[in-house]
């Protein structure tokens, strides 16, 4: 039912967890949950808003293009040394059509349509990518009207459905195709965003309910640009509320190479269906990068039975065998059920069995759906 009147838009917000956000390429939202920072990165909304049918009236306030998620006080506008912000998560070629993904958690998927922009006043972008300053409100509204005047159309990728969305009448401001849409949102199994991917549940990470990924093609702009963002938004047809989070990314300079975040990064699965069956447990290899000295070895320990449940004694230990000077990786694969959510650390064991336990917070991870025989790498830096 759509909603008439503020005071029913509040209620419903207050009553409905969860949401959904920017996972490829890795957003600063992700990379927070990734870092243990944020323990719900679906929930950066920005309500009481209008936020449909007109999906461009309202003001961001202090969500800005990055988002800012209320619930554990963090302002992805702003970045965070060595976590994010300081350098790009991916880089592409001018002009590059590349796959995009979200994520909708199951409890909170609302409907409507949604957008990639990217705002070219580089100006403006610079106070988004500067160690240590946050941007005001005005900066905030001034960038995102530039990256509403930055979206990505969907028509621009050929060949990929662009339809309108059933939620919307011809004649509102939302009957346009080039932001892409949700499904109706009182559909059947294909109900909303969650039935776009037709991916099973839990194929990405929320914290709530667990989630569905919902893929998609966009151009990039014919520029060069050796540090910029790609913000994503999601105006919701059921409630008053928007999403919002970005990306760190790079266009043209210095393309072929990543700078990896100090967090956690994981790598792209392919969603099981129609092409292949899914695996009914998937390798997860971890490989931390950790210098250490003759006699140190590297275990990991975590929440769960496999990682030891926190005990030290049970931790599960690291191969060197690929370790080197220039990168001291440290590796091992564990088996583990799709949909396993679990925190944990490494640790550092002395040849006398002394202990040290790497920095706060704890990891976090959640595992994916894969097809058979695909296996998952989280790859981080000891800290």
């Amino acid at each position: 039912m759509k909603l008439s009147s503020t005071f029913s838009v509040l209620t419903v917000a207050t009553l409905v967890h969860g949401h959904g956000y920017l996972t490829i390429p890795s957003s600063r939202t992700r990379l927070g949950s990734e870092a243990g920072l944020d323990s719900c990165p679906e929930c950066s909304i920005l309500e009481p808003v209008s936020a449909w049918p007109d999906l461009d009236v309202a003001p961001v306030g202090r969500s800005g293009p990055c988002g800012y998620n209320a619930r554990v006080s963090i302002d992805y506008n702003q970045p965070r040394a060595g976590l994010w912000g300081n350098s790009p998560v991916a880089r592409y070629s001018p002009g590059q059509t590349i796959d995009v993904q979200w994520c909708v958690d199951n409890n909170g998927d609302h409907g409507g349509m949604f957008a990639y922009r990217i705002c070219q006043d580089q100006a403006l972008v610079k106070k988004f990518l500067t160690p240590g300053y946050l941007p005001t409100d005005e900066e905030k509204q001034a960038a995102e009207d530039c990256f509403e005047r930055g979206t990505l159309p969907c028509t621009d990728v050929s060949g990929q459905n662009c339809g309108f969305s059933p939620d919307c009448s011809p004649g509102q401001p939302c009957w346009r195709n080039d932001w892409f849409t949700c499904n109706a949102f009182n559909a059947g199994d294909r109900r909303a965003c969650q039935g776009v991917d037709n991916a099973p549940r839990g194929s990405c990470y929320t914290s709530i309910a667990g989630g569905f990924p919902v893929t998609k093609k966009i151009k990039l702009p014919n520029i060069n640009v050796g540090h910029t963002l790609l913000s994503f938004k999601w105006n919701s047809f059921q409630t008053g509320q928007i999403y919002l989070s970005c990306a760190d990314i790079a266009i043209g300079e210095g393309s072929g190479t990543v700078d990896p975040p100090a967090s956690t990064t994981f790598s792209t699965v392919v969603t099981p269906g129609a092409s292949c069956a899914a695996a009914p447990s998937v390798p997860v290899v971890f490989n931390e990068k950790a210098t250490t000295a003759y006699g140190q070895n590297i275990k990991v320990v975590g929440s769960i039975a496999a990682l030891g449940s926190w005990n030290p004694a049970n931790a599960i230990p690291l191969s060197a065998a690929g370790y080197t000077n220039s990168n001291p990786v440290w590796s091992t694969t564990l088996n583990l059920a799709p949909g396993t959510s679990f925190t944990y650390k490494f640790i550092r064991v002395d040849s006398n069995g002394a202990v040290t336990w790497e920095s706060d917070p704890n990891r976090s991870y959640t595992v994916p759906a894969a097809c058979q025989g695909q296996s998952v790498a989280v790859d981080s830096t000891w800290r």
